[in-house]
């Protein structure tokens, strides 16, 4: 069972910018995802990065304002949010997911799961 523990949540104004971390239990190749739900829509994926090869893929409506990275630590994952904007007001989550999927995985392909971290955007 892998642990998965998002931080770094919080409220920004419009605009800014924001840097969440994912902290798992374990060490080793995992493909690791961001996802975020916004109330009254479904769970979206944001973006994946397989920590073996540092390989990354960003759903094409996230391209562009995301940045997924690896931690110092080769059991953390950050996404960066850039120039956010009221829409990405949310609850962000990471999860490890099945690897070799070369895209951003789907809800359902993902095992383990955190708890969220909240982000407000105001305007």
């Amino acid at each position: 069972e892998v642990q998965l523990v998002e931080s770094g949540g919080g409220s920004v104004q419009a605009g800014g910018s924001l840097t969440l971390s994912c902290t798992l239990s374990t060490y080793g190749a995992l493909n690791v995802a961001w996802f975020r739900k916004a109330e009254g829509k479904e769970r979206e994926a944001i973006a994946s990065l397989y920590t073996g090869d540092g390989r990354a893929f960003y759903t094409d409506s996230m391209k562009g304002r995301f940045t997924i990275s690896e931690g110092d630590a080769n059991n953390k994952v950050r996404l960066q949010l850039n120039k956010v904007a009221p829409e990405d007001t949310a609850m962000y989550f990471c999860a490890t997911c099945i690897t070799g999927l070369l895209r951003t995985p789907r809800v359902n392909e993902c095992g383990y799961w955190g708890q969220g971290t909240p982000v407000t955007v105001s305007s």
